[in-house]
């Protein structure tokens, strides 16, 4: 877990190291870890935010190209959600069966269930901007009968704007001297942001449980 903190909060020198020592192959890291963060649904604690952000500063650099890094995350990110989706329809088989998946807290699907209930089909592309509940978002959908042609409509849309706008916000702030200068700052900020809206909405649970129900008298 330490070397994992480090990897995120010093994004910028590890992607420059991986970028000058292996060139292009570096491309196919930045594909893999998106993928892996949107696809694998035992692994929601990926850095996604952070180093979009950071991989769009450094295209703004010339380390990358904005027109192959682009499309190539926006793609990773459209395809995890869709393999995601996929595990999650073959675990609905298997629930019918009577199993459960105990590879997979509970609270996290609780959380996205609540996220669902809320937003709607909307959740497959707001979710892309919550941790955690991006990454059971398309597991969730398969679980509760989404059709899969809906799904991946709305999987692209909100995969686009994620990869774009994170992207596109490293590449526009990435080169101010105080954005390289307090780089780790930034990534901190980046994953308090990340995680602010699941603490508001746990915030809110504990609230709405901690307030007695009102009775028909209380009502009247």
């Amino acid at each position: 877990m330490p070397a994992l903190i480090d990897w995120v909060l010093h994004l910028d020198a590890h992607l420059g190291v991986l970028a000058a020592s292996h060139g292009t192959l570096v491309y196919a890291v930045l594909f893999a870890v998106i993928f892996i963060e949107t696809g694998v649904v035992i692994l929601p604690f990926l850095p996604g935010d952070s180093l979009l952000f950071v991989a769009g500063a450094m295209a703004a650099q010339g380390s990358f190209s904005w027109f192959v890094l682009a499309p190539l995350l926006i793609a990773a990110a459209i395809a995890g959600d869709a393999m995601n989706y996929a595990a999650g329809a073959l675990m609905q088989r298997k629930m019918a069966d009577g199993h459960r998946p105990r590879f997979i807290k509970q609270e996290y699907l609780t959380r996205t269930e609540d996220f669902f209930d809320r937003h709607g089909r909307k959740t497959i592309v707001l979710a892309r901007f919550v941790p955690v509940v991006r990454t059971f978002a398309p597991f969730v959908a398969a679980l509760g009968h989404m059709p899969f042609p809906s799904f991946l409509a709305y999987n692209a849309v909100g995969g686009a704007a994620w990869v774009a706008a994170l992207l596109a916000a490293g590449y526009a702030f990435g080169n101010l001297p105080w954005v390289g200068e307090h780089l780790t700052l930034v990534m901190l900020g980046i994953v308090a942001l990340s995680i602010l809206p699941g603490v508001i909405g746990w915030l809110k649970e504990r609230r709405n449980k901690d307030t007695p129900a009102k009775t028909i008298g209380d009502k009247a």
